[in-house]
């Protein structure tokens, strides 16, 4: 498989892996240089680019994923079907696309921009903080499922009602009911006003 540039910025000739850098953004979204990712998540954190994915089923179902239980973030939580940061200069789309293959295994068979959400989202149990410029995207998924068991522990396809019941009961991530609120309008575009998004 050949190496895209994303990886071979992020990889050392002795194949030991270098920090990840992420794009540190002001408040319009203009990059204005990068942090590594632990350093940019500590409080009270640097404003950086990041990216959210919403992939439904044929029947309009959200695709949700519970974090892998070994992630340093927000572990053995659920959250939307997959989000991230792009590497500096990658654009935010491609970032949405190769993530979403790396953590679920599958191309999205859709894939659109929804908008953008800046946000601050402390984390009360490792007391990191997500501030963050978010790219939105919805999709369709239509391929079977292979989560790599290092980035998710669980999935599920639901329902509006099956959701709310389920954010009832389990703990989410910070950050997603403020991104599924600013992705709705492009949600309800993409599953029809009858599903209830």
């Amino acid at each position: 498989m050949p190496i895209t540039p994303a990886v071979t910025a992020n990889s050392s000739s002795n194949g030991t892996s270098q920090a990840i850098l992420l794009e540190l953004v002001d408040e319009q979204g203009n990059t204005i240089g990068t942090a590594e990712k632990l350093s940019a998540h500590q409080a009270p954190g640097q404003l950086h680019r990041a990216f959210s994915v919403f992939l439904f089923d044929e029947h309009g179902r959200l695709l949700l994923q519970r974090r892998a239980p070994g992630k340093y973030h927000s572990p053995g939580v659920w959250s939307n079907t997959c989000c991230g940061h792009p590497y500096p200069g990658e654009a935010p789309f491609a970032a949405a696309a190769r993530r979403t293959y790396e953590e679920l295994g599958i191309s999205p068979s859709l894939l659109a921009e929804a908008g953008t959400v800046r946000y601050n989202h402390p984390d009360p149990e490792s007391g990191l903080v997500e501030q963050e410029f978010n790219h939105l995207f919805v999709g369709m998924v239509q391929a079977p499922l292979r989560p790599d068991p290092a980035e998710i522990g669980e999935t599920a396809f639901v329902t509006p009602k099956e959701l709310a019941e389920r954010h009832e009961q389990a703990v989410f991530s910070a950050w997603f009911m403020t991104v599924l609120d600013a992705a709705r309008p492009a949600i309800k575009e993409l599953t029809g006003p009858s599903v209830g998004w």
